[in-house]
């Protein structure tokens, strides 16, 4: 049941752009109602200004198998299990778009983005309570859960919540919640100063466990049967420490981090060419977040992050030499296995990104002897 709550949002923030003419999609439509989403998939006591008021409370007695408040957050799909690793890719995705483009979008939308991301930052820190000693991953019995179909107000599903202690490892779910409580501390540092600092402060603090108990949190015995095969960690939890890192690196300016991400990216496996994006592979994300510091800072000491980047992106043009991702007959980007379209769509996040990094910059992405400039890869985007 794994219908990743976070694609459809992020590309739609990205493409309302002032340039759509009116025989085109309806973005600010679409945006609307994508952000809309995240508030039917809200879990715990909701607000007076819920606006899908069919919904109620729910999972209001989350966290008490460990005496602790874990309400709040949101539903992971269909289901009504709280995954903290997707749930806080999510919430980092959302920070981003609100920090590229938040600009772009009309002043109610981003004031309904920013409360969808708060809704899932404060359960990020609430899951993150417990720390240096233990981190929460999940809440939800997601075996049980699966098999009964039925809405949050009425679940008599185990509310079981999740726990990893130390010095069990939790990077790849610890990590990403750095880099989500990095990424929302840069969206609210001008609207909620204090907030922001309490975000950053936990990214801090997360960021210390996953890097000290280096390891899978599914790679625990107490709870690998519970996390798998849903949101096992397929991909290695090196990414995540690397993609925490950056994060801080960008909310703190901290040159620890930037020595982190520098010194890390071989031994980590960064260095490898990787034409994906998503919940459990940040490496596509990592590659183009770090090189804005060497398109707009100069920062060259990082410069192979940069052109692990562009090989990505030139990777996704067709008419540019060398290797290419794939393409249905129709045009859709193609990866195999499920969820096809969370790649179609984290790609396209990431090739609007990358535009809008070589547009302040008045370059072009330099595929061999091809020179394609920033509108192209908008292009291909729209066309996704």
């Amino acid at each position: 049941m794994n219908l990743r709550l976070y694609p459809l949002s992020l590309v739609l923030f990205l493409l309302l752009r002032p340039t759509m003419s009116s025989n085109q999609h309806d973005y600010s439509d679409a945006l609307s109602k994508s952000i809309l989403f995240f508030e039917g998939q809200r879990s715990g006591y909701l607000p007076n200004d819920q606006r899908m008021t069919w919904r109620r409370n729910s999972g209001l007695s989350d966290g008490w198998t460990h005496n602790t408040d874990l309400t709040g957050g949101y539903y992971d799909a269909g289901d009504n299990v709280k995954f903290n690793f997707p749930m806080a890719f999510t919430t980092t995705m959302l920070a981003w778009s609100v920090i590229e483009f938040g600009e772009l979008m009309p002043p109610s939308e981003l004031r309904n983005s920013l409360v969808a991301l708060r809704w899932s930052s404060n359960y990020l820190l609430k899951s993150v309570s417990q720390l240096p000693n233990r981190i929460f991953v999940q809440v939800g019995d997601p075996i049980a859960d699966h098999n009964c179909w039925e809405r949050p107000e009425d679940m008599d599903t185990p509310r079981t919540a999740y726990a990893v202690n130390a010095p069990n490892p939790a990077s790849e779910v610890a990590g990403e919640i750095t880099a989500a409580f990095s990424a929302a501390s840069i969206a609210f540092r001008s609207s909620d100063p204090s907030y922001s600092q309490t975000l950053l402060q936990n990214a801090v603090k997360t960021f210390q466990f996953a890097d000290t108990y280096r390891g899978a949190y599914s790679s625990n015995d107490d709870i690998k049967n519970d996390v798998c095969p849903f949101y096992c960690d397929f991909n290695g939890f090196q990414d995540e420490l690397l993609w925490g890192a950056a994060w801080l690196r960008k909310a703190t300016g901290d040159e620890s981090y930037l020595n982190y991400i520098e010194s890390n990216r071989e031994p980590f496996g960064a260095s490898d060419n990787v034409d994906e994006f998503g919940w459990d592979n940040k490496v596509g994300g990592l590659n183009i977040l770090v090189s804005k510091e060497v398109i707009e800072g100069n920062m060259y000491n990082l410069e192979a992050y940069k052109a692990s980047a562009e090989s990505f992106m030139c990777s996704l043009v067709p008419e540019s030499p060398g290797t290419h991702v794939e393409y249905t007959p129709a045009g859709l980007l193609y990866k195999p296995g499920g969820s096809q379209l969370q790649h179609a769509t984290t790609i396209s996040f990431l090739l609007l990104v990358y535009a809008q990094y070589l547009s302040r910059s008045s370059l072009s992405l330099s595929c061999g002897t091809l020179a394609v400039p920033p509108d192209y890869l908008r292009r291909l985007a729209k066309k996704q």
